[in-house]
């Protein structure tokens, strides 16, 4: 699973173009016994498998007619079902919201530029970075989104006329505010308003001539196809997979080929053709220069994440409009750190200063706050930030004590508060919860107070997944790989422990992520009978010649059947052909840079709330909630009845849907017999 690239193997068949190589292709099939293809790859592989169903009875016949097939094997396979899902690094097919190697390449961009801005700002340069993205900018857009890029240039929505100027001023603004470097990154399809194509070169030769900089270009080119998958393109595929073979073996002769894909956080099956030809539309309109209407069509999140980057591009916010009021709003954490906080707090300062208020941040957390660590915050005080991990402003788990919250109501009344952005974990839904308990004790609690979901546990109400959750498992899964690389030369069996609290996302999505032959979740718990069958599992595998095994337990699935005494009863019991060994990876999976999905998410998320809780001030109104991603949509949840969001007897949410795939890592783990 953490192979890069294709294990089968990949290729663009020119014999495949024709029918003499397409009718090799069918005689392949009969001859292997197949009557079902999963195809996946771009437009032009799904095309092709296509039009080689439609074919399939012409084929055949040939094949008859040339003796090559007997017409009883013909008859025995009179149809061919195809079901497709999409490899495409490039996000730009409809059916789904991320196509297969997306995120990965997202990864690698990322990446780099992080390392180049290193670079540059050591030298004081301008990098011009070219990713890959003939026809769509998702790669260009949500890499400037999560590297904080100083501009972007995709082929849906060209630059205005006179944009070299533009561009020259914003960089020459950002140098004169302080800023060391600048990034600009540039689709390989990028045009202006006329279709002209806009190279990198171009883009450098501008920015030397008029600022008279250093200016640097780097094609990235093939490196971003390339490396192991990130965690995101692990989980979704399996669960494509799983849908694919499911879909295949119930489709019926007369069927149309379909698509799997995930839209709005689930499985979607979709007509496959209609999708391809959708897909071939925002090409013709990029063509046409209807650009409006190809932006349109790449949908709501594309644009939203458009818009928002190009304020957070800015040298520095906009002046308050005349007469405007001015809202003083506080944001801090509250809980542990979670990679993506820093991202989320830069959003939202610039975003809020950009609109004319006043943008406050309180240091070290609710005891900062009770204790008057508060000051302003400045659209250069958040420099750098989107890549930074940990929490800038200070994150801990001091509990606030009963005289706290006069302090706080102080606060409050001293600096003018008008809201309250809350980022971090259950501790600031619990605070924001008793500041509206205890408004009849302390009037200054009578303001909106919104709690953005910032947690590695993934253990929150409102949200199918928290800010930082994304990092954390993609460093579990780098360090389970290392793991099971480790346990291949020794023979070896790992019972590898991973946070989670009383949430067991962690521990399932690594599991399925790395193949993992057992998870164990607080939710499920453990029994004797568990552990007996699973000792047995890996007998019988280890016997049958498996090189290794991987047990994933989460640090709270049971308080009795630990991590020490399930590694000590595997190894005890398993009469000499398990050689185990145990892993507990603590801390580490709260650090380490944030990865490219909460980079965006918390972008994208604290982008909602600073809105939501500017209206709900300028309304009076005064509610508390959170914003969170909901069957794929960013939307707002109340929290003036908390307890019925979460369960009475551990940490996490009554509704978890995470829980439905289960069933996925079960079939994934069970070895056919």
């Amino acid at each position: 699973m953490q192979q890069g690239g294709t294990f089968i193997g990949s290729a663009r068949s020119s014999d495949f173009y024709t029918r003499a190589g397409r009718r090799q292709a069918a005689l392949n099939l009969i001859r292997h016994g197949i009557e079902g293809l999963v195809i996946i790859g771009g437009d032009g592989s799904l095309t092709g498998a296509n039009l080689f169903r439609q074919e399939w009875r012409d084929l055949l016949h040939e094949l008859v007619q040339e003796s090559q097939l007997t017409q009883a094997q013909a008859d025995a396979h009179p149809h061919l079902a195809i079901v497709g899902m999409v490899g495409s690094i490039d996000n730009d097919m409809f059916g789904t919201d991320m196509t297969i190697g997306a995120d990965t390449a997202l990864h690698r961009i990322v990446e780099a530029v992080d390392a180049i801005a290193s670079t540059a700002t050591s030298h004081q340069r301008t990098f011009v970075v070219e990713v890959m993205g003939r026809h769509c900018g998702y790669l260009a857009l949500m890499a400037g989104l999560a590297t904080g890029a100083n501009w972007v240039l995709i082929p849906e929505n060209p630059p205005e006329q006179d944009w070299e100027e533009n561009m020259c001023r914003v960089m020459h603004a950002g140098r004169q505010t302080g800023r060391r470097h600048s990034i600009v990154i540039i689709a390989e399809g990028a045009i202006d308003r006329s279709g002209k194509l806009i190279t990198s070169d171009y883009v450098r030769k501008v920015l030397a001539e008029r600022l008279r900089e250093d200016v640097r270009v780097t094609i990235l080119g093939h490196v971003q196809r390339g490396g192991a998958p990130s965690a995101f393109d692990r989980v979704m595929p399996t669960l494509l997979g799983y849908a694919a073979v499911r879909q295949l073996l119930h489709s019926k002769p007369a069927d149309e080929p379909q698509l799997i894909g995930m839209r709005n956080n689930q499985i979607s099956i979709s007509p496959l053709m209609e999708n391809v030809h959708k897909t071939h539309r925002v090409a013709t309109l990029i063509q046409e220069q209807r650009y409006a209407e190809a932006m349109e069509m790449r949908g709501r999140g594309f644009v939203e994440a458009y818009r928002i980057l190009h304020t957070l591009m800015r040298a520095q916010p906009r002046p308050p409009q005349a007469g405007q009021r001015q809202l003083r709003i506080l944001t801090l954490h509250a809980d542990g750190p979670a990679p993506g906080m820093n991202t989320a707090v830069r959003a939202a300062v610039r975003l809020g200063l950009d609109k004319g208020h006043t943008m406050l941040a309180a240091r070290d957390g609710l005891s900062g706050f009770a204790r008057g660590q508060i000051s302003e915050i400045r659209w250069m005080d958040v420099h750098g930030w989107v890549a930074r991990g940990g929490a800038e402003l200070g994150a801990n788990r001091r509990a606030l004590q009963p005289q706290d919250y006069a302090a706080i109501a102080e606060q409050i009344r001293a600096q003018r508060l008008d809201g309250i952005l809350i980022i971090g974990g259950w501790m600031g839904y619990q605070f924001a919860h008793a500041l509206r308990e205890r408004r009849a004790q302390f009037p200054e609690f009578n303001l909106p107070v919104m709690c953005l979901p910032a947690s590695i546990n993934n253990d929150l109400p409102g949200t199918e997944v928290t800010i930082g959750a994304d990092t954390a498992l993609n460093t579990i899964q780098t360090d389970l790989d290392k793991l099971k690389e480790a346990a291949l030369a020794a023979r070896r069996c790992f019972v590898a422990e991973v946070m989670g609290y009383d949430c067991g996302y962690l521990a399932l999505m690594a599991g399925l992520a790395t193949g993992a032959e057992r998870v164990y979740i607080p939710e499920e718990g453990i029994t004797l009978d568990d552990l007996r069958h699973d000792v047995d599992m890996l007998v019988k595998g280890f016997r049958r010649g498996k090189r290794v095994g991987l047990i994933v337990r989460s640090e709270r699935a049971d308080p009795y059947y630990t991590t020490d005494f399930i590694a000590t009863l595997f190894e005890r019991e398993g009469g000499g052909e398990l050689l185990v060994r145990r892993m507990i990876f603590g801390n580490t999976q709260q650090g380490g840079r944030p990865s490219p999905f909460d980079r965006i998410q918390a972008t994208r998320l604290a982008a909602q709330a600073l809105d939501h809780l500017i209206e709900q001030i300028q309304k009076h109104e005064t509610d508390i909630g959170c914003i969170g991603r909901w069957e794929g949509k960013i939307q707002y949840t109340n929290l003036a009845d908390l307890g019925a969001l979460m369960q009475t007897t551990a940490q996490r949410p009554r509704i978890q849907p995470w829980l439905n795939l289960r069933r996925v890592t079960q079939a994934m783990a069970e070895e056919p017999m």
